[in-house]
């Protein structure tokens, strides 16, 4: 016996992937977890080095939690 599938299922749902965002030195961003800072380094479509104040902190990419102010 085939299933057929439910329009309603979470399953059937087609994820689109979010183009991971473009970032440059001094750069000022927010970040869920570590509050407003500033982007110091770039590594293209890798990670950004970003200094919150009290702490620098390196976030590789897609950057789910970061946003650009």
């Amino acid at each position: 016996m085939i299933r057929r599938p439910l329009p309603g299922s979470p399953f059937n749902v087609i994820t689109v992937a979010r183009p991971v965002e473009v970032f440059a030195v001094n750069d000022r961003v927010s970040h869920d977890r570590y509050g407003l800072g500033c982007v110091i380094g770039v590594e293209p479509d890798v990670a950004v080095l970003v200094d919150f104040g009290p702490r620098q902190e390196r976030l590789v990419a897609p950057y789910p939690r970061l946003t650009k102010l």
